[in-house]
Parts: C-alpha cells; sequence; structure tokens
C-alpha cells in the first residue's frame, strides 16, 4: 500500500485554535511556513508567513478588523485577496496596488482548517468525512520523522486511510481514533488526534499516553 499522501489539503490546525479578528497562529504544509488567521468577519486566512514590504514574519503582526498588520511598519493586508490598503506613515497615500500578502486556498471540515498551496486546487465535499461527526479533539502530536515513516506507522498498527480526504482510522490502545497527518517539513510532522472518547474520560487519557509511545517508536526507528 502507497503510504505517501496525494491529497491536496492539508490540515495546518484545529478550526477553533483561530479566534475572529484576535491571533495569528503559525502553521507548515510540505514545508511552506503559512500565517494563519481569522478576520472579524470569521473567514480563515492562510497566507505566506512573509509580508511583502520588507518579509517581516507575519505572525509577529497582529489582526485589526478583516485585515492582517505587519510588526515592522504595520503596513495593513485585506483579508481574502492579501492586498495591501493602509501604510501608516502615510495615511492619505493610496496603497501601491502591486503590493499583496501571497494567500492560499481554505477550507473548513470536520473541525479542522485545511489549506491547498496550489490557487486552482478545487475543494473536495469529502473532507467533511475526514472525522465522524461528534468526535473530540484529543491532542496534535508533534513527531520529529517524515510523514511517510508516520503512514508507515499507522498502516503497522492496522490503521486505514481514506484516500480522498488523508485521514487515517485505526485504535491506540484500544481506543477509537482518527489521525489527520500533517507533512509539515521534510523530518517534521503534525498528527491531528481525534477520537470518540469524550475529553476527561480514562479512554482519552489513554489516547494521549499511546500517542506518546506511538512517537517515541517512530522517532526511534527515523
Amino acid at each position: 500500500m502507497n503510504t505517501h499522501d496525494t491529497n491536496p489539503w492539508h490540515p495546518v490546525a484545529r478550526a477553533a485554535d483561530l479566534r475572529p479578528g484576535a491571533n495569528i497562529v503559525a502553521g507548515f504544509a510540505q514545508g511552506q511556513e503559512l500565517a494563519l488567521w481569522r478576520a472579524a468577519d470569521g473567514s480563515a486566512q492562510a497566507w505566506e508567513n512573509r509580508c511583502p514590504h520588507r518579509s517581516v514574519r507575519f505572525t509577529l503582526g497582529q489582526v485589526i478588523e478583516n485585515r492582517l498588520a505587519c510588526a515592522y511598519h504595520g503596513w495593513e493586508y485585506e483579508a481574502g485577496s492579501g492586498q495591501c490598503t493602509r501604510i501608516p506613515a502615510h495615511p492619505v497615500m493610496q496603497a501601491p496596488r502591486n503590493v499583496c500578502a501571497k494567500t492560499f486556498p481554505t477550507v473548513e471540515a470536520a473541525g479542522m482548517l485545511w489549506v491547498a498551496l496550489s490557487p486552482d486546487t478545487a475543494a473536495p465535499p469529502v473532507l467533511a468525512d475526514a472525522v465522524p461527526a461528534g468526535w473530540h479533539f484529543c491532542r496534535t502530536l508533534t513527531v520529529r520523522a517524515p510523514a511517510a515513516a508516520v503512514r508507515d506507522a499507522l498502516l503497522q498498527r492496522g490503521f486505514a486511510s481514506n484516500a480522498d480526504s488523508g485521514g487515517w482510522r485505526g485504535r491506540l490502545d484500544g481506543v477509537d481514533t482518527v489521525a489527520l497527518v500533517l507533512d509539515a517539513q521534510p523530518a517534521l510532522t503534525f498528527v491531528h488526534l481525534w477520537s470518540d472518547a469524550p475529553n476527561g474520560s480514562a479512554a482519552m487519557a489513554t489516547l494521549h499516553t499511546a500517542a506518546r509511545t506511538l512517537r517515541g517508536d517512530i522517532e526511534v526507528l527515523g
């Protein structure tokens, strides 16, 4: 079985972690560094984590209503288009039309924010099937190994993959689990774990422990 993911949509963060008009979350997908945020109107954004003015990371900046402001000179960029709309040092000057942040397509489904690195990627509706309805988020596991090694380990533990959504479903130490594998960097993988076990339950605690064991086993082999 091929354990390399061909799904162009990457589960970069839990949707609930992005608060409207508030925080900026750092993310990665296949080596691409991302700034993840939610505009005041509720729309989720995934941008290259680099201001086009002086290349400062957007994650150092702040969300202002439906705009993202760079921490260096305060240039502001509009949600959706990434177009620069305001330069605080020159408030009466119209922002240059050719200055835009690089944006990526996003989809919210199954409790996650999914990002495609190609602007022409179609949004498959099956992403909603990646995690069963009513399941609970356990944790995001950071594994210092390639994503292929993580998928191999899940396969060896009896997990089955959903080729359309990229989700893996199986059992860790007897607990029903879905693992969403994110190829973050060449030797760094994030695994978002979901379960039907209620938060605070003994089964959820068991899953936390099993996840740490899984990570240790993968990193030793990797």
